[in-house]
Formats: structure tokens, C-alpha cells, sequence
């Protein structure tokens, strides 16, 4: 019971970490994919989660890590958000749910990046109005990717195998 609210704990706080972290500091700590990964590769195995499962999860993060290598290499994504997409890719194995949270991510990204291009060119209306925003939102060249990350994984995370058999075990 208890690495069944571990497993349905881990996966969104370090998320919600990772998305506040990048809107405030346009940076997401090694350490929050880090903990991500381990946690759900030491949890998988308690859970009940069959060693096939995890040795697919261990191929999505590596398909969704050389995508993302890729458009890091092209500096088209932060290095952070293809590490915390690599780790949450883990978490929903190689399946229709990891589809699922791929679009779902894409989307968001796109409705979050027209949204902070629309902000960044109304910056002085916006914040004329008294409307506190932090920096990263105004004024930086980025986007704080890791927030669509988190959105869509929020969104998506009764869909992964490893929370599915955690919320059974749950009750």
C-alpha cells in the first residue's frame, strides 16, 4: 500500500517541481529527472509491474531521449525539458498512453508558447496593468517548456500502466 502512494505521488510532484522551477528560473534541476527515473525503476518492480513493462518503459525513455537529443543538438529544446520528457516517458512505458501524453505535451507546448509570445509583445500593457509576472514570462529568449511537460502529464497520468495498477492497489 505505501508504494502505491509513492508511485501516485512521485510522478506529479515532480512535475508541479519541474514546471514551477522553469517558469521561475527558466531551469529545470538534474535532479528532479534524476529522482524521477530511479523512483520509478526502483517502485515498478513492488508494484507488480511486469519485468517486459519496464524493459519497454526502458525503451520509451530511450526512443523519447534521442528525440529529444536531437532537438537539443538543434537547440530547438532545453536541455532540462528533454530530460524531464526522457524521465516522465519512463513512467508511461511504450504504448498508446505514451502517444497519448507525447500529443497531449505537444499541444500544450504549442498553446503555451502562443500564449508567452502574446505576452512578451504586450509586456508593458500587461504589466502596466499591476499584473505581477515573473521575468521568464516578459523578458527571456525561451520558453518554459517544462511547464507543457507538466500540464500533459497531469492530464494524462491515469493513463500510465504504472499509476493504473498503483490507484487498483490504492483502492
Amino acid at each position: 500500500m505505501i508504494v502505491a502512494y509513492l508511485v501516485l505521488c512521485t510522478l506529479p510532484a515532480g512535475l508541479a517541481l519541474a514546471a514551477i522551477s522553469d517558469l521561475t528560473r527558466m531551469t529545470i534541476p538534474n535532479a528532479i529527472p534524476a529522482i524521477l527515473l530511479v523512483t520509478f525503476f526502483v517502485l515498478a518492480p513492488f508494484i507488480g509491474l511486469g519485468w517486459p513493462e519496464i524493459g519497454m518503459s526502458l525503451v520509451a525513455g530511450l526512443a523519447v531521449f534521442a528525440v529529444c537529443f536531437s532537438l537539443f543538438a538543434a537547440n530547438v529544446m532545453g536541455g532540462g525539458d528533454a530530460k524531464l520528457l526522457t524521465a516522465a516517458a519512463c513512467w508511461f512505458g511504450f504504448n498508446q498512453s505514451l502517444l497519448i501524453f507525447v500529443v497531449a505535451t505537444a499541444f500544450l507546448g504549442g498553446v503555451l508558447t502562443i500564449a508567452i509570445l502574446m505576452i512578451r509583445a504586450h509586456a508593458n500593457s500587461v504589466l502596466a496593468m499591476g499584473v505581477a509576472l515573473p521575468t521568464s514570462l516578459t523578458t527571456a529568449n525561451k520558453i518554459p517548456y517544462g511547464i507543457a511537460i507538466a500540464v500533459a502529464g497531469f492530464i494524462t497520468y491515469e493513463y500510465a500502466p504504472i499509476v493504473a495498477i498503483a490507484m487498483r492497489q490504492a483502492g
